[in-house]
């Protein structure tokens, strides 16, 4: 299988920049490179922050563009998305009762589970019933003798940016005394940290990629002075096999570069 990693849009309505970027004009250089190069994914999986504000302009505008995309795209709530707007704008994504986005996709390789992690905070938070959601999906998956590859918006562990890591999910042990129960989590691809940051949490192999407008500064002290910077964007090409799981992350603003002597 292959599919796109892409996250973190931000859209803002237009003409609104984000620190002199137009996030619409990356975004829409993203959908035309992938289209371009890789139309024969098999979807693309935006893990949050679709909107910068989450206005309804926004989400609009957002699914404007992303329907583009000659392959199916699926998304799922970040910390600065508003699931009360984009419910009302976006009546057409897989909504539970509680209002919460949480949903899961039957892949060959698998079963897709996305997880709602935002809350009215820049952290994240699984409230008891997300967790008891997501625990009845992973033994529905384990009698299946499913694969389970999760999606979510917040890591729930630091990643020694240190102002990054107080607006991580607050409730990872929470969701590790799910998890620890099943085998069948192959990997966790994760969004909000704007960095390809790759590794494991408690054996769990995990991924996050760069945001497709503003990225995040590599410090590790306290807070920088800024913590956003200007640095080329980016999307991850994802494949899956019985036996690996391999991510290529591509600089998509860069494609047009070639090698001078």
């Amino acid at each position: 299988m292959k599919f796109i990693h892409l996250s973190d849009t931000h859209i803002r309505p237009k003409p609104q920049k984000i620190r002199g970027i137009d996030v619409h004009a990356r975004l829409e250089a993203a959908v035309e490179s992938i289209n371009k190069n890789f139309s024969d994914a098999e979807l693309c999986m935006v893990t949050g922050d679709l909107t910068d504000q989450g206005d309804a302009e926004s989400y609009t505008e957002v699914c404007e563009i992303l329907d583009r995309l000659e392959i199916p795209w699926h998304g799922l709530m970040g910390n600065h998305d508003k699931g009360n707007v984009a419910r009302a704008t976006l009546s057409h994504f897989p909504w539970q009762e509680d209002g919460s986005l949480q949903y899961e996709l039957a892949m060959d390789v698998g079963q897709f589970i996305v997880l709602d992690s935002s809350i009215d905070s820049d952290s994240g938070h699984l409230s008891e019933s997300r967790l008891n959601w997501l625990r009845e999906r992973l033994e529905a998956a384990t009698v299946a003798n499913k694969d389970v590859y999760l999606f979510m918006h917040h890591p729930p562990f630091d990643i020694n940016i240190r102002w990054l890591d107080e607006f991580k999910l607050e409730n990872g042990d929470e969701l590790w005394e799910v998890l620890k129960k099943f085998s069948n989590v192959r990997h966790m691809f994760l969004g909000h940290v704007h960095r390809p940051v790759h590794g494991s949490w408690h054996g769990v192999p995990y991924s996050t990629v760069r945001s497709t407008c503003h990225q995040a500064a590599l410090r590790f002290e306290d807070v920088p002075e800024e913590g956003f910077i200007e640095e080329t964007p980016s999307y991850a090409i994802v494949f899956i096999t019985n036996d690996q799981v391999l991510i290529h992350d591509h600089n998509f603003m860069e494609e047009h570069l070639g090698i001078t002597e």
